[in-house]
């Protein structure tokens, strides 16, 4: 690991100042993705700037229903906050999949949407990867990509984004807030997020030196019916293979409104938009549910090693949406 100065923020325009004098500075959060990374040598900061004991760390509602949630809220205080597993449990149900307890407890919200891919040319310096290293190559296109990307990818890297919370944040429109030394900005999480094309280590739109200082969910309530489902390789913690994030409102059988957000499929949180918009109206079946996913995934381009990716994220719509429509006629039933 390289040798590093370390210096901890007062607050918010003191964290920005810091930042902003070293160009090879990092903020530093929880630490369970950057520590790791810089132990790998992946990242070789000269500073890290210590935000954790900024007053970010609150979840507040905000007019009409919504939550603000600060950005050093730790995925633990997330996940058991009454109003997130009230408003948005899937938002819940997505942190506790993320990671073990003990991580949890360390782990920030605004580490967590800045996390970076688990591929395994991406964490060895050993290997060309064009996220690491712009212009060495994918090595993964023919390689090792089981778990990779069927949506979104280019030929300049097929990495997937690890985050569950992610996938969460993007089914309820979230949107990130951060802080430069020329003021506030706000960025939609659809936003957040820039596709590969050919500059795949330009992760995210957050201007140079940004510190992200929360989120804000927007009212909805069809989220109070949601669900995060996560497949894996093992039962055990493990990064998902697929995930799916899911909402619905069904009355009289129709679907209400619908919100669904693939994750381990794209270099970012995918909102199937698509898919949402092949639901709205029509009927709440299993049919209805196969053919939405199937408009969406008809954008896929799977490699050689990971086309099963299809069928896994076909069936989790269906499973889920299935699941989430009978709970909407038993409520239904129960008002009659």
């Amino acid at each position: 690991m390289r040798e590093f100065d370390y210096r901890r923020a007062a607050d918010v325009p003191g964290a920005v100042a810091l930042l902003g004098a070293g160009p090879e500075a990092r903020y530093l959060g929880g630490g369970t993705n950057l520590v790791d990374l810089m132990k790998s040598g992946v990242e070789r900061p000269a500073l890290l700037v210590d935000v954790r004991e900024l007053p970010l760390d609150r979840i507040e509602e905000t007019d009409g229903g919504g939550l603000r949630i600060g950005a050093t809220v730790t995925n633990s205080d997330l996940a058991a906050h009454p109003e997130v597993r009230r408003r948005y449990p899937a938002l819940a149900q997505a942190v506790l999949a993320g990671a073990s307890g003990q991580l949890r407890n360390m782990a920030t919200l605004g580490g967590n949407l800045l996390q970076r891919t688990r591929c395994a040319y991406f964490t060895d310096v050993t290997k060309p990867c064009n996220k690491r290293a712009p212009g060495s190559g994918c090595p993964a296109v023919a390689g090792e990509h089981r778990n990779h990307a069927i949506l979104g990818a280019s030929a300049h890297c097929v990495a997937v984004h690890p985050s569950d919370m992610g996938v969460a944040l993007a089914a309820f429109d979230a949107v990130v807030h951060y802080e430069t030394a020329d003021g506030p900005g706000a960025l939609p999480l659809a936003e957040f997020y820039l596709p590969v094309g050919d500059t795949p280590h330009r992760e995210t739109a957050l201007p140079p030196g940004a510190l992200i200082t929360g989120v804000t969910l927007p009212p909805a309530p069809v989220a109070a019916a949601s669900r995060y489902r996560k497949v894996r390789e093992r039962a055990s913690y493990a990064f998902a293979i697929g995930s799916l994030a899911a909402a619905l409102d069904v009355r009289d059988g129709a679907v209400h409104d619908v919100r669904l957000a693939f994750g381990a499929v794209a270099s970012r949180p995918w909102r199937a938009r698509t898919a949402e918009r092949a639901l709205l109206g029509g009927p709440a079946t299993a049919e209805a549910f196969a053919a939405a996913a199937d408009a969406e995934l008809a954008a896929a381009e799977p490699l050689p090693g990971n086309g099963y990716k299809v069928t896994l994220i076909r069936n989790l719509v269906v499973a889920v949406l299935t699941e989430l429509a009978e709970e909407c006629r038993r409520n239904e039933e129960a008002t009659r």
